[in-house]
């Protein structure tokens, strides 16, 4: 046991890389008639226990400890300013990307019987595929959430921000000239794209009259997004188990996300066919109307519409 035995030496615990019919089997050899069930009910008196993987190291990350924690009390600052003033404050993300079709969908919920789906997830069989981009209004509690269809995008995140500004904002926060945005630091709406910067000038400050101001997260650390905690865990929750076998289904499920603290969801489906490789020159940027942020520029910069 000693070769295949690991465990914490600042505790008592340990495990073993054999299974107990494998140490039964070797415990014959050397004339020790044992039963696997034996084995493991001796391993538990020595120490033993079957255990799963806990993730629990953080990522190593190229960022120092105090640019993080000076990028968090920054973003408390901001929320606090916008609580107060009432300014539109939003958290942004894109969630997984789903396959549409009779896929098995993690989870388990209350049924009869199981519901029958395909035996392996081959994008060649699906009906569609679903880009989750969700924006959740921290002040209202309310989340909505675009589902796409092509390609997960700057221009698809920015379309996003708009169309909820068109249909919401204005009429949640009729006087509002600001909007404060919360963003991880990759994807779509990373903190280095330069589509997503001037997509956010083009159409929401200058088409709009809006400033936006935009903090990231650093990197390896999204999930304190409010977004991933207060709107897609809720959201996955409410779907567990349940094939996303429609676009119509998936907007359902969306759209029936509650919880007991007043969370509501809207849903849209976005038909519109983005592409990738959008070029934003240096010039197009120098002319960019942004103020970049004394601390930490590179994740904190305000947009004007002129």
């Amino acid at each position: 046991m000693k070769a295949e035995t690991a465990g914490d030496p600042m505790t008592s615990l340990k495990w073993t890389q054999k299974t107990t019919i494998k140490i039964a089997e070797e415990l014959r050899e050397l004339a020790l008639d044992i039963s696997p069930r034996t084995v493991a009910r001796l391993l538990r008196q020595m120490g033993f226990s079957l255990r799963v993987n806990h993730k629990k190291l953080a990522r190593v990350s190229k960022t120092s400890p105090q640019d993080r924690d000076a990028q968090f009390a920054h973003i408390k600052k901001l929320r606090e300013r916008c609580a107060a003033d009432h300014v539109p404050l939003i958290s942004v993300d894109a969630k997984k990307k789903e396959l549409i079709g009779d896929f098995k969908n993690p989870g388990v919920a209350w049924s009869q019987q199981p519901i029958r789906v395909k035996d392996h997830d081959f994008p060649s069989e699906a009906i569609g595929k679903a880009i989750p981009y969700g924006i959740y209004d921290i002040h209202a509690n309310c989340g909505t959430v675009f589902v796409g269809t092509s390609i997960d995008t700057p221009e698809f995140a920015v379309d996003s921000i708009e169309s909820w500004w068109l249909a919401e904002a204005r009429e949640r926060y009729p006087d509002a000239n600001e909007l404060v945005i919360l963003a991880d630091g990759g994807g779509s709406n990373g903190s280095r794209s330069r589509v997503w910067k001037h997509k956010i000038q083009e159409q929401i400050c200058a088409r709009h009259g809006i400033t936006v101001t935009v903090a990231h997260y650093p990197p390896g650390t999204s999930k304190w997004n409010p977004i991933e905690h207060r709107l897609f865990s809720e959201i996955s929750k409410n779907w567990a188990a349940r094939p996303l076998d429609s676009h119509e289904t998936m907007l359902n499920c969306l759209r029936t996300t509650t919880t007991t603290t007043g969370l509501t969801v809207r849903a849209h489906l976005i038909n519109t066919d983005y592409v990738k490789g959008i070029r934003i020159s240096d010039a197009q940027m120098k002319a960019l109307p942004i103020r970049r942020h004394d601390a930490l520029p590179s994740w904190n910069y305000t947009i004007m519409p002129t």
